[in-house]
């Protein structure tokens, strides 16, 4: 210890670093000392209407409600108590290795720890068209086949060894000035909603894991044998409910899967070692 919020290293008595600590949001300071990642390291979701920017600490730290020019709800990106959604390893931020999956806007981080190793998946999910009794107030064009969801859906699967795992669900409506209370919905853990007076959408949470609150931030811990997988799923659509299982989650994460190969598939992209990066900026 080097003092009040401090730890220092050295080596052979001489003070080598001196790095500021940070708790709960602050944990993923960087070694330069400022508690925000650089905005390259940020990885983009979308579902053509919102999207969300998430840290490689697993933290979603950007998302605007109900559209893109909306107020934010998870906003660390602005400040570090403004908002964050965490899915990952407890006590470890850094992970392994993050990738997009190829021809897609879906996220995977793969995490190794001492005892095992995590994968998470994350994707804004689009699914079929389903207006067909009543008009969408969100087209002036023509619709398509497929639409936007409303739903952010995380899966993880523990691939060996096991982990300690953590979900940690925080949002701050209006750029962090209105906390969320949250609720339970039915008789068990694994579904709740949160809600700010005054303020729409409000958002519902469902998970096969057990949820807890803690003031704003509705928690939940399990430790994950290999073999297992679990999943959460977050949504704000008043016309679509979020998974209420594993198998649904997965099912749906391939439909947008498929949405994004079919997309991408559309473009003319020449056969280059380039290709990879045409691509993802055209999904971009």
């Amino acid at each position: 210890p080097a003092g009040r919020g401090l730890v220092r290293f050295e080596y052979s008595g001489r003070v080598e670093l001196e790095l500021p600590v940070g708790e709960g949001p602050d944990r993923d300071i960087r070694i330069e000392g400022s508690p925000f990642p650089a905005i390259a390291d940020y990885a983009l979701l979308s579902d053509c209407e919102v999207c969300a920017l998430v840290a490689p600490s697993g933290n979603v730290e950007w998302m605007a409600l109900p559209r893109m020019d909306g107020p934010g709800v998870f906003s660390a990106i602005l400040d570090r108590h403004a908002g964050r959604f965490r899915v990952g390893p407890m006590d470890r931020t850094v992970p392994a290795g993050r990738r997009y999956l190829p021809g897609t806007v879906i996220l995977e981080t793969t995490w190794g720890t001492p005892t095992g190793w995590l994968e998470v998946q994350d994707v804004l999910l689009i699914g079929p068209w389903h207006h067909d009794a009543d008009r969408s107030q969100r087209y002036v064009r023509a619709p398509r086949d497929r639409e936007a969801e409303g739903i952010l859906v995380r899966v993880f699967r523990c691939l060996d060894g096991f982990v300690d795992l953590e979900i940690d669900c925080e949002p701050a409506f209006d750029y962090g000035r209105s906390p969320g209370k949250w609720r339970h919905l039915g008789e068990a853990y694994g579904d709740a909603v949160c809600e700010a007076e005054g303020i729409e959408p409000s958002l519902r949470l469902r998970t096969d894991l057990r949820l807890g609150f803690e003031g704003p931030r509705a928690r939940a811990e399990t430790r994950m044998q290999a073999g297992q997988h679990a999943f959460c799923a977050l949504g704000w659509s008043e016309d679509r409910s979020p998974p209420a299982t594993y198998d649904e989650a997965e099912a749906r994460l391939a439909e947008t899967r498929t949405f994004w190969h079919d997309w991408i598939g559309r473009g003319r992209f020449p056969d280059h070692p380039g290709q990879s990066y045409l691509q993802r900026s055209a999904l971009t």
